[in-house]
């Protein structure tokens, strides 16, 4: 929780806007700010469902309203919870633990859901609009938080611009992302794919499983690899703190929501089909 006191002390502000300044002008931060977005866009579709489905029974000019303030108050809930997440993360075997519910999260984004409009009631008043927003955000963002936390590696400016940029682009543009996502899958297994690439990559920086990778790519097998590298003309990854390990298990992350993903899809499909002919 020390990053959270950061933001809010009046003594470390400068210090704050000295490191997002610093952060914003490297190409590394604007590629994780992508990531965010992408991530938040493609897990957000219940959200942003929830959204509308509890201002619909407010009146026309309530509704904008409700979404505006429903959105900010799930945007600085989710931000402070990202960054507790974030924050144990940097414990022994979390990051571990995380990275294993990341692949899985991941998987289940690949299987179809059926959309149950009654589960969400519509509010009347604003205030109770927003009520069912910032709760049903809170009980199901577990995922995005998850995710979000594992692609900002622990960067506070990461966490604050990449939810504040996504999450009103959900609310805002929510019936025209479905839409895209609906009619270009692809896009939709791309980022599982990246989910699975962030999951590997956050097993393998664990405090505790680092060091094992270390000493099993010391060994002639790392060097075996790094021959095979310098044969194409790349550089040695597996050597000397190199980010070979980080790779080998990021491609073994998309592998797993893949294979899982696949899997888990057939089965729905399966079901669904059987009872659709019952």
């Amino acid at each position: 929780m020390d990053w959270l006191w950061q933001i809010f002390d009046p003594a470390n502000i400068t210090t704050f806007i000295a490191q997002f300044k610093a952060e914003m002008a490297t190409t590394t931060f604007w590629v994780a700010v992508g990531k965010i977005i992408w991530i938040n866009v493609l897990l957000s579709g219940d959200n942003a469902l929830v959204i509308a489905l509890a201002c619909r029974g407010l009146a026309p000019r309530q509704r904008l309203w409700g979404m505006i303030f429903g959105a900010a108050a799930a945007v600085l809930l989710r931000i402070i919870f990202t960054g507790i997440v974030a924050t144990l993360m940097e414990l022994p075997y979390l990051k571990l633990v995380g990275g294993l519910a990341l692949i899985v999260i991941a998987a289940k984004l690949l299987v179809p859901e059926q959309e149950d409009e009654d589960s969400v009631d519509a509010a009347s008043h604003l205030w109770a609009a927003v009520q069912i927003v910032v709760v049903a955000d809170i009980v199901m963002s577990l995922d995005n938080v998850i995710a979000v936390a594992a692609a900002a590696n622990g960067s506070v400016p990461l966490l604050v611009l990449g939810l504040a940029i996504s999450v009103p682009l959900i609310v805002a543009g929510a019936a025209l992302i479905m839409a895209l996502l609906t009619k270009l899958p692809v896009l939709v297994w791309a980022g599982a794919a990246l989910l699975g690439w962030i999951a590997g990559d956050v097993i393998a920086t664990d405090p505790a499983v680092y060091p094992r990778l270390e000493a099993f790519f010391a060994t002639g097998l790392g060097a075996r690899l790094d021959g095979v590298l310098a044969a194409i003309g790349m550089a040695p990854k597996f050597g000397h703190g190199g980010t070979g390990p980080e790779i080998v298990l990021g491609i073994l992350g998309i592998l797993a929501v893949l294979i899982a993903g696949s899997i888990w899809r057939k089965r729905a499909l399966r079901k669904e089909k059987h009872a659709a002919a019952v």
